[in-house]
């Protein structure tokens, strides 16, 4: 393990994300510098580096082109222990799941399986890339601690994955934890018993609201990037955030859109306590 003082930690941190992967170590666990304590809950929270080496096979086959896969994953450690495995759990899953397109997705979550996992990836770099290529295929997977609203935590998870191509993949996904109720919450959970069309309709005057911003021709914009309503929401001081993946409503270009919907709007649609007065 490597230690830092915390006057040290940010800068060594900051280092280590800049670096390429060492194919001839461990990625080594990591207390990062990020420390967020809420108000509400008394939320500490830090990351630590996911303990994985390549494989020797793979390090034989990389070390010569300099170009071994740069794996950065990481894992969530708090005082809320019921929210690190939470968290933790669908981190790995993440891993294990990464690329996925025409097959079921896997539940596995253990650290044996997200291994695994990555020994695959690292691997399918020398299946799938050409022989002259130079780049090196990557993937990251980060959790950190956002803030909280009223008695809920809020997380974030980023990944990054790239294999080759004009650019990678970034995908965000935002989790959110009732300290009350000790549970994770979801949409359904914060909208009060039928109000989700109502809660869909405030978030399309939404969709409505930002494709102005740039295309006054919102018919010939739906077309081709039509409405949904995005699950992948999250509490704020202001009202509740639906975050959108490159390519579910625009192109890739316009990154992850973020629809906001005020609370002034969703009186009467969500439950008193996911309100922010």
């Amino acid at each position: 393990m490597i230690t830092c003082s915390s006057a040290s930690q940010a800068k060594a941190s900051k280092t280590l994300l800049q670096t390429k992967f060492s194919p001839l170590a461990a990625v080594s666990v990591l207390l990062a510098a990020s420390f967020a304590p809420a108000q509400a809950a008394n939320f500490i929270s830090e990351t630590e580096y996911f303990s994985y080496s390549l494989p020797t096979d793979v390090q034989k086959r990389c070390n010569d082109k300099n170009n071994c896969p740069n794996i950065e994953i990481q894992h969530l450690k708090s005082n809320q222990s019921w929210i690190d495995t939470l968290v933790n759990k669908r981190v790995n899953n993440l891993v294990i799941n990464h690329g996925i397109s025409d097959k079921p997705a896997s539940t596995a979550t253990s650290n044996q399986a997200t291994k695994t996992a990555l020994d695959a990836f690292s691997r399918a770099q020398f299946k799938e890339a050409p022989r002259d290529y130079k780049w090196s295929y990557e993937l990251s997977v980060t959790p950190s601690y956002v803030g909280h609203v009223n008695d809920v935590e809020l997380i974030k998870i980023d990944s990054y994955e790239f294999t080759g191509g004009a650019h990678g993949i970034p995908y965000r996904e935002n989790l959110m934890f009732d300290q009350k109720l000790k549970r994770q919450i979801k949409l359904n959970d914060i909208l009060i018993t039928g109000k989700k069309p109502k809660f869909e309709a405030q978030a399309y005057d939404a969709y409505k609201k930002w494709v102005a911003t740039f295309d006054k021709d919102l018919k010939n914009y739906e077309k081709n990037w039509p409405f949904s309503l995005s699950d992948n929401i999250m509490l704020t001081d202001k009202g509740v955030d639906l975050l959108y993946q490159p390519y579910a409503i625009a192109p890739y270009a316009s990154g992850m859109p973020t629809l906001t919907i005020p609370y002034r709007q969703l009186n009467g649609i969500i439950k008193p306590q996911y309100v922010v007065k």
